[in-house]
């Protein structure tokens, strides 16, 4: 009933929110547009898992340790339960029944528990953000920059997750970029950052950062980790700057001594935009397991033409493989699509979200 009238709920939900408690207003961004879509994800995800109890559990618990960067506490949960009862109850109309509005009263104070003490256990054992110096920059060409960071604390993650991030230039914008390697002795984190139409803080990264700016670092978020797989057999698949966890994930396995056999798809639109490959051959010079194929959809060259959904097709099947994708939501779509229709378990297919749901924070 809510979900057609989204844009409006949650405009109203802020509306009220920063009407009734001022005093969180100053944890936003001026501009809100991409936080009322964040709010929008995240309560839809969370319907989508109301069955699943332990996935549940698992994604309220990201939300939580996730949100201690914005500044929220504990006090602040139920001046939002509060404001967002009211908004699905003003425009769900009469749906919003007496049973309804008391399972979403339950629903509420499970997800806002499950945040505080996921929380609070995070509290415990490490910061809220990571301060992080740039320490090196390499232009990639087509709106394209590796930027390499070296955070004052220890910083520990796992090969194939995603950071947010927040720049001095953008205060309480936080972005997303997945790590390109795996954890080094020295502790930097090298990202992949595209140049994106409209991106504030991608453009800020990609034109403006340099040696010596200091950013901050999230925790780090994602299960696209390669503890996820049960076999020794990968299929790898990335999409522009979607090579970045891909590559990380290689360095892992290397790391772990190789496994039977890595082959990894690499797509674009045009050469061009095909960036990283000879790294990767590099690569699959020092590393006999990994095999490495690059696909353009728009352009005439010799090699492989077409898109990544239609070269896996074609090379496929992949039914004894693990497959990691990443890149642009679409291309995850359509592969993961093919991927099923020609035999590949969905469980053996993983990937993370499009785009990181938030509960209520930027």
């Amino acid at each position: 009933m809510v979900e057609p009238l989204a844009g409006e709920v949650t405009v109203y939900f802020y509306a009220i929110l920063f009407a009734r408690y001022p005093e969180v207003r100053p944890m936003f961004p001026q501009g809100m547009d991409a936080q009322r879509d964040r709010l929008l994800r995240a309560l839809l995800r969370i319907v989508d898992l109301v069955d699943d109890p332990e996935n549940l559990v698992r994604f309220c618990g990201h939300l939580g340790r996730d949100h201690r960067k914005f500044g929220t506490v504990a006090a602040h949960f139920p001046a939002v339960g509060e404001c967002l009862l009211a908004s699905l109850a003003r425009f769900a109309g009469p749906a919003w029944t007496p049973e309804i509005a008391a399972a979403w009263t339950k629903a509420y104070g499970t997800v806002a528990q499950v945040m505080i003490s996921a929380a609070g256990e995070d509290e415990a054992v490490r910061p809220a953000v990571w301060p992080a110096t740039v320490v090196h920059r390499v232009p990639r060409g087509n709106g394209i920059a590796e930027i390499t960071v070296r955070p004052h604390m220890s910083y520990e993650y796992a090969a194939g997750q995603y950071v947010s991030v927040e720049t001095p230039w953008w205060p309480k914008r936080w972005r997303y970029y997945s790590v390109a390697n795996a954890p080094r002795q020295d502790g930097t984190l090298t990202f992949h950052v595209r140049a994106v139409p409209g991106g504030s803080v991608s453009h800020a990264l990609v034109h403006r950062a340099a040696v010596g700016d200091v950013i901050q670092l999230g925790p780090p978020m994602g299960d696209m980790v390669l503890d996820a797989a049960d076999h020794s057999e990968l299929l790898l698949v990335a999409g522009g700057t979607g090579l970045a966890p891909v590559r990380a994930l290689i360095e892992e396995v290397a790391r772990r001594g190789g496994c039977d056999q890595v082959d990894l798809f690499l797509g674009a639109r045009t050469g061009a935009e095909l960036y990283g490959v000879d790294d990767m051959l590099r690569m699959a010079q020092r590393h006999h397991w990994l095999s490495i194929k690059g696909a353009v959809s728009h352009e005439d060259l010799p090699g492989i033409r077409g898109s990544l959904p239609e070269v896996l097709a074609a090379y496929g099947p992949w039914h004894q493989h693990d497959v990691f994708l990443s890149g642009p939501a679409q291309m995850i779509v359509s592969a993961r699509e093919t991927l099923t229709l020609t035999g590949t378990p969905p469980n053996r297919i993983h990937h993370d979200p499009f785009e990181t749901p938030v509960l209520f924070t930027p």
